[in-house]
């Protein structure tokens, strides 16, 4: 049984920290928006949002890069689709102060 199976989000949390020491992380469990999606029998829907220093300077596909190393033996199975959100946290207090604004 592989260490996926059990608790996926615990495991992409733990993955992240290590790899990127974020300052902000959310991991979310999107299957339940995917229910009878023919692609996704060997795994999951997942959606992260990631605020690291490490981001800065690098583009969006580098931030990606990161974090599918990050997930390397999970992408080949455990997870069928994540859809990043990858942020400096002078990216994410700017966004974070845009949202408030339009509330």
């Amino acid at each position: 049984m592989s260490v996926w199976s059990n608790n996926p989000l615990a495991v992409i949390e733990t993955r992240l920290r290590d790899a990127l020491a974020p300052l902000y992380l959310t991991v979310d469990d999107d299957g339940a928006q995917h229910v009878g999606h023919a692609g996704a029998k060997s795994g999951g829907h997942f959606s992260v949002t990631v605020v690291a220093t490490s981001f800065a300077g690098k583009t969006r596909v580098a931030r990606h890069r990161l974090i599918y190393d990050a997930l390397d033996d999970a992408m080949q199975g455990a997870i069928h689709a994540l859809a990043i959100a990858a942020y400096t946290p002078e990216e994410f207090d700017a966004l974070s102060s845009k949202t408030q604004a339009i509330s």
